[in-house]
């Protein structure tokens, strides 16, 4: 195996006074050379969480070897590689092995990085096993062997993504249940429209995480191996089984090789009809719009003039540079940013579909890097929706005083029901537009302006026993929603697969 890396050309020399001489001296920390890893300084939603590792390079290049790996035992099935030779290659496919920066380098010679990567493996095999090295790659392409492995990282983004969503839902079931009669605003339009509860808001989150969810566990149960060949007929396969039938081999060898990495046998290869990587971005999209309306909500509640709740603070988090009393919403700023992001990302992969002919130039190339930006966004997304609402703070008290910041004017729809009877919908509706724009102005309650018309009055006091004013009378239904929501059930833990590196 070779190790030597390709030189790297110098950066480009700008014009201006800033321009880059030629003999600049770069530090190490900032060489061109040293900086081939991305450790997400740029994107906070998932620098440091555990979806950055699953879909890394080296977790690419891992899934690749995984995929040549058992496409060798797969064979070795159906007798048409030695069951010595698929031992072998199956030990040698660790990625640590290799030199994942290398392999990217060369990967510009043949746009894509299964070319070099099966170069490299292959030499490394016959160090170990020479007669093992012939049975690499057999009959394969490269995009067998690296859609495979996106399904294959997919699917271990996907299941980090699941366990944090489920910490998510359990989080926001307790938050439901233990805010079910919680009074607060509800807010339409930016402004105060009829009570509600925090328990019923809460719900709504849930519900949006388990249709996440929901979607998610479907991906990943369906994710499928790709085996096609060059055109997407496996002659290359059949090519190595002389006298096999094809209605028998191509069938028994899909499902061989899906067998051994835990994945789906698709019914045809899907080389340009990319329903599956489709599929995957319109999850990840999907997770986080959902999450970033729970992080807008989250964003608004948070704010000072609003305080109802407040997210975990531990020491250092938050900090702003310049005003040391802000404790900034760090976690749902983090979670909008990555819904902010996804739907950008997800319409690239949607373009991708126009793939040309049995293979495209260009088209496959172009879904690589939004996939993994959209299990990355995800993944940081559910990732820091987890802990902020297994901490999040709320307030009760604030968010019961808020409910009457406009002096009753929260429950017109109310008043407006009870004086239709007695003065008619249209009469009823003048008097309280004029009533709600008085208390308004002047900041009197609405009853108190109400209490001067007889008419109101006289149909206020005959109307019902209790405070027809009191918000926490008219949150209409939100109690039943909230239970029923909470009978919705979160979709079953992924099956354990069978393991994905042998």
């Amino acid at each position: 195996m070779t190790t030597d890396r390709l030189p790297v050309a110098p950066p480009p020399v700008p014009d201006g006074p800033d321009a880059v001489r030629p003999d600049t001296v770069w530090p190490d920390a900032v060489r061109p050379d040293a900086a081939r890893l991305d450790a997400g300084l740029l994107a906070p939603v998932w620098a440091d969480v555990p979806v950055a590792a699953a879909v890394s390079d080296q977790a690419w290049l891992q899934a690749m070897l995984d995929a040549e790996a058992a496409l060798a035992r797969a064979q070795a099935r159906l007798g048409t590689v030695p069951d010595a030779a698929a031992r072998a290659i199956t030990k040698a496919a660790r990625a640590e092995q290799l030199d994942v920066v290398a392999l990217a380098a060369r990967a510009r010679q043949s746009a894509n990085p299964v070319v070099a990567l099966v170069a490299e493996f292959t030499a490394l095999v016959a160090t170990r096993d020479p007669a093992a090295a012939a049975y690499v790659h057999r009959g394969s392409t490269s995009q067998d062997i690296f859609d495979t492995a996106a399904m294959l990282v997919a699917r271990r983004a996907l299941r980090l993504i699941r366990a944090d969503l489920d910490r998510a839902e359990q989080a926001l079931a307790a938050l439901a249940r233990t805010h079910r009669d919680t009074l607060m605003t509800g807010r339409t339009l930016a402004l105060h429209a009829v009570p509600t509860t925090f328990g019923c808001k809460a719900a709504g989150w849930r519900h949006l995480v388990l249709d996440a969810a929901d979607r998610l566990a479907v991906l990943g149960e369906r994710a499928p191996v790709q085996l096609g060949g060059a055109a997407g007929t496996l002659a290359g396969y059949l090519a190595h089984a002389p006298g096999a039938d094809p209605a028998a081999y191509v069938p028994d060898l899909t499902e061989a090789f899906a067998a051994e990495l835990g994945l789906h046998a698709p019914l045809l290869p899907w080389h340009v009809l990319r329903t599956p990587v489709a599929d995957l971005a319109q999850g990840a999209a999907f997770t986080c719009a959902a999450l970033g309306k729970i992080a807008v909500d989250v964003l608004s509640l948070t704010r000072t003039e609003v305080g109802e709740v407040h997210e975990p603070a531990p020491a250092g988090r938050g900090a702003s540079s310049a005003m040391p009393h802000k404790r900034n919403p760090v976690l749902a700023t983090a979670i909008r940013s990555a819904a902010l992001q996804a739907p950008q990302l997800a319409a690239g992969v949607l373009g991708c579909m126009l793939s040309e002919d049995e293979r495209s130039a260009g088209a496959w190339h172009a879904e690589w890097e939004p996939l993994r930006a959209l299990l990355r966004l995800a993944g940081g997304a559910a990732h820091q929706a987890a802990e902020l609402l297994s901490q999040l703070t709320v307030d009760p008290a604030r968010m019961r005083a808020n409910t009457a910041l406009t002096g009753g004017r929260i429950v017109s729809e109310r008043i407006a029901a009870v004086l239709a009877a007695p003065l008619g919908k249209a009469a009823a509706r003048t008097l309280l537009d004029q009533a709600s724009a008085d208390a308004a102005r002047t900041g009197r309650p609405l009853a108190d302006i109400l209490g001067q018309d007889p008419r109101a009055a006289a149909a206020l006091t005959a109307a019902a026993p209790g405070d027809l004013f009191a918000p926490e009378a008219y949150t209409g239904a939100a109690a039943t929603l909230t239970d029923r929501a909470l009978t919705r059930s979160a979709p079953p833990a992924p099956h354990p697969p069978q393991p994905d590196t042998p």
